[in-house]
């Protein structure tokens, strides 16, 4: 628990160096020991034509110096179990051999490109030491929480498990880091799909020229994105098919909002727009009867755009102004999507433990209530105590915010 096992070379570069040892006539067996598990996509993705070849997350090079430009990819077949690599087959009398973890650089071994290993299996490792993976939480659970004269006489661990991830679902929601972010380009059907871990958006922004983000307001009560869209009759009443369920057609409120002048919205007006506000506001005395200076609504005060949910097509739709636009989703997901989310910062490890205790403790038939209010005591309060760890305010940084607050405020 919260040992350094990865040497430099290991944590910086993604390399682990070995010898082979010319005694041996048999296959040879290497121990490695990077934080990260070695993977291979298939028991026979180690060869190159293997369609699952791409999936492996190291390569392996032999060298019989070692001197830089005599490294060659292994090939041959090799085996992998519980981080011990086995090669079958041997790399030659003494050889230097490398395990490289694949890297946004592809690692200095290959010779080309079609050698180098490149992935993201390094990066992803980096500032792994501040996390616990939540395999560890369960285990570590088992042997502190669990056991005769310990706080939890009995338990299975398969009900720990459940209690770990429902408690890693609600620590993501407001208390951990689960804040996820997407760069996409918006098409011309200005919609696109919702991530596949989405659970709620945090902030929806556009990238402009300089790197800068603008932020994009939701549409709010500017628009709506129908879940029904039932064909009529003459007479107003909603049209079957041959199964009797009702006929969805395309929706007219999407249509105009895809095809909406923003200018008129936002009360920018230019001289080409005046024709289109004319005929949409009408001539009032020369003026517009809607967006004069001093009523504007802030929410639509701006030309950076607006984004709506369309529930029924699980889609984000956008505002005519942001076509071809690059935008960053930021969202929240549950910390249970992918493996790389089933971890927990190590500020907030205690109140994972409390969290299991109190929901094993609270689900167990015949507990005294006296005991179950103790547990949810602890539990709340070791998750303020997170929340408060997890907040990372920095005095330096407030204080150069609050200098521009000296500033009068007219309005």
């Amino acid at each position: 628990m919260g040992l350094i096992t990865e040497t430099n070379q290991q944590y910086y570069s993604g390399s682990q160096s070995f010898r082979g040892n010319p005694g041996d006539s048999a296959n040879q067996k290497f121990a490695t020991t990077f934080d990260t598990d070695i993977k291979l996509g298939s028991t026979t993705s180690w060869n190159p034509t293997d369609i699952n070849y791409s999936a492996n997350n190291f390569k392996l090079y032999t060298s019989p110096t070692g001197l830089p430009g005599t490294w060659s990819e292994w090939i041959t077949e090799l085996k992998v179990e519980n981080n011990i690599i086995e090669l079958v087959g041997l790399p030659g009398a003494n050889a230097y051999i490398v395990v490289q973890l694949k890297s946004l650089s592809g690692g200095k071994y290959g010779n080309t490109d079609t050698q180098k290993a490149y992935g993201q299996a390094v990066e992803d490792n980096y500032g792994e030491y501040a996390y616990v993976k939540l395999g560890d939480i369960i285990d570590n659970y088992m042997i502190g929480y669990v056991g005769d004269g310990k706080i939890i006489q009995t338990a299975k661990k398969s009900d720990v498990l459940f209690f770990a991830k429902r408690s890693l679902q609600e620590f993501s929601y407001d208390t951990l880091k689960s804040i996820h972010s997407s760069e996409l380009t918006i098409p011309e059907s200005l919609s696109l799909a919702i991530p596949q871990d989405y659970v709620n958006y945090v902030r929806m922004s556009y990238i402009d020229q300089l790197g800068v983000k603008r932020i994009i307001y939701p549409a709010n009560n500017l628009t709506i994105n129908p879940y029904n869209t039932f064909l009529q009759d003459k007479a107003g009443s909603p049209l079957q098919d041959s199964l009797a369920e009702n006929v969805e057609g395309d929706s007219i409120t999407e249509e105009r909002w895809s095809k909406a002048n923003d200018n008129l919205i936002n009360s920018q007006f230019f001289n080409n727009d005046y024709g289109d506000a004319y005929s949409y506001f009408g001539n009032l005395n020369g003026s517009f009867n809607w967006g004069r200076q001093y009523g504007l609504d802030p929410q639509n005060a701006q030309s950076n755009g607006w984004f709506g949910i369309d529930e029924r097509e699980g889609k984000f739709t956008f505002s005519s102004n942001l076509t071809g636009r690059l935008i960053v989703l930021e969202y929240v997901s549950d910390g249970l999507a992918y493996d790389i989310d089933t971890k927990v910062p190590k500020l907030a490890e205690d109140a994972m433990y409390k969290s299991i205790s109190y929901g094993l403790i609270a689900n167990r038939a015949g507990q005294q209530e006296y005991v179950v209010q103790r547990f949810k005591k602890e539990r709340s309060a070791a998750l303020r105590n997170a929340k408060i760890r997890l907040s990372n305010i920095k005095l330096d940084e407030i204080t150069q915010v609050m200098r521009g607050k000296s500033k009068w405020i007219k309005h």
